[in-house]
Formats: structure tokens, sequence, C-alpha cells
């Protein structure tokens, strides 16, 4: 059975679903439409990924974010987008799972004396704490780092602790299909989540990364050549949008106009 028939039958019938989300909105952005109208007649389970800060001092990049959400304590920012995604997929009958990894704008490289035993601990870390934080985290800037689809090696590592998860999550939900981004926008964290469903091709769904999608729609050829083809799910598309503002700490952030372009879901699935 090809993939395709494979998406057929399961949207026909009630089997669970697993939807991997990035960040703590990216699923309700992206498929928040067809999940809403699935969510009466099936389990549905959202898995957020990076839903964790890092510990002070930030970069410039990620003291801009935090800026732009208004809310300048990083953890006080973070609970309050999981009490957000928590709210918001009740309201939609989905449940949620944070997996509680570090967003790429607070992630750490790996301190020297881990990597160089032979060094004193105390010398090491004096110097690592002077150091400015663009040289200590893995992702010192977003438009030349994070934006730029290029993942750190430093994080492989968690490439392949993620992929152990989702085969636990799979195996537990019994999920019929698994929901990934296509990594429209070229973040590291879409491309990261889209890599950490690589395990299991029968089962993948690609979804198209919203709002990157509005100025860079993904590459239906390149997929097409990969073996994709697309579909559209356009009811509810409208209706998304109170969903989307329900995410106030990043609403603002995301669409600065204050308008949230109406936009059909797009997804892919393998012959």
């Amino acid at each position: 059975m090809t993939q395709q028939k494979r998406v057929e039958r399961s949207m026909a019938g009630n089997a669970p679903w697993l939807v991997l989300s990035p960040h703590l909105d990216d699923a309700v952005l992206s498929c928040g439409a067809l999940l809403e109208a699935q969510a009466q007649k099936r389990t549905i389970v959202v898995a957020t990924v990076f839903t964790e800060e890092g510990s002070p001092p930030h970069t410039r990049a990620a003291r801009s974010f935090l800026s732009q959400c208004c809310i300048t304590d990083a953890g006080e920012l973070f609970e309050a987008r999981k009490a957000e995604d928590r709210a918001v997929l009740a309201a939609m009958g989905v449940q949620y799972l944070h997996l509680g990894e570090v967003d790429a704008l607070f992630r750490k490289r790996e301190p020297l004396r881990h990597r160089r035993p032979f060094l004193k601990q105390g010398l090491v870390d004096k110097v690592w704490s002077k150091l400015p934080p663009e040289l200590t985290h893995r992702y010192p800037t977003y438009r030349f780092d994070i934006a730029l689809g290029r993942v750190a090696p430093g994080d492989q590592a968690l490439i392949g602790k993620l992929r152990d998860k989702v085969a636990g999550l799979m195996a537990s939900t019994q999920a019929e299909l698994l929901f990934c981004p296509v990594g429209v926008g070229r973040h590291v964290d879409h491309l990261i989540t889209r890599e950490a469903a690589a395990g299991h091709p029968d089962n993948v769904v690609l979804y198209s990364d919203f709002p990157y999608n509005v100025a860079t729609p993904p590459d239906a050829a390149l997929l097409e050549r990969q073996g994709y083809r697309s579909w559209t799910w356009e009811a509810g598309a409208a209706s998304k949008l109170s969903r989307i503002r329900e995410y106030a700490t990043q609403a603002d952030a995301l669409f600065p106009s204050g308008v949230i372009p109406v936009k059909g879901e797009t997804y892919f699935a393998a012959d």
C-alpha cells in the first residue's frame, strides 16, 4: 500500500496521530485546522520538541527575541508559552507532550573541560564564564546560524536522542501517521525535528511550515523528486486565526503588522 493510500485510509478512519512540533506554536500554526477537525474522531498527540530556555548570559539574538515577546526573563517566557500551548491544544481536543529540549537560541556548546579532561576544571570554568555568550552558544546569531539551516555538529547526538524518543512515542501512542515539518525557512530546530522522524518513512506526513511558507513556498519539485505528493486542507483555515492569536506571547512577534494571512495547509506524503 502506498503512503498516499495510507493517508487516505487514515483520514477515513479513526486511528491515532502523532504530530512533532519544533516549538510551542508550530503545530497549530501549520496544522491547526486539520488537527482540530480530526480531533473530533481520533486521538491526536502533539509532541513539542524545543520547550525550554537556557541559563543567562544570553546572546544578542536571544535577547532580541525576548524583547519582541515583551518578556525579558527567558524562564518566565517559556513557562507562559507552555501554558498557552496546553490551553490551546486542550480547547482543540488535542493532547500535548513537552519533550524538554532547549531552543536553538539558548543551546550552549559543550564546555572544553568535557572534551579536554586533562585541563583543570576550575581554570576552564573561569575562562568559559568570561567568554561572550556568542562564543559559548551553538547558534550565536539567528540570521547567520539558526536560519541558514546548518545543524551544528554538537546537535548530532541530540538527533539520535530524539529519534529514540520518537520511536518510543510511536509505540506508546500506536500512531498511524507521524506528522513533522518540511523545514521551510531552514530553521535548524525545524530541520532537526524532521530528522527525528526519519526512522518512520512509512508513517511520515510532512507539513509546510507556516508562516515561513508565505514568503517562501516549499520546494514542491524537489519533494516530488523525493517521491512526495502534495495535498491541501482548506477547511477551517480562517477560523484557525483565533487559535494562533491565543499564543499571545508569539503572535505579535510573528505577525507585526497585526494581520495573520489566511492560508490553506499543505502536506506531503510519499508514494
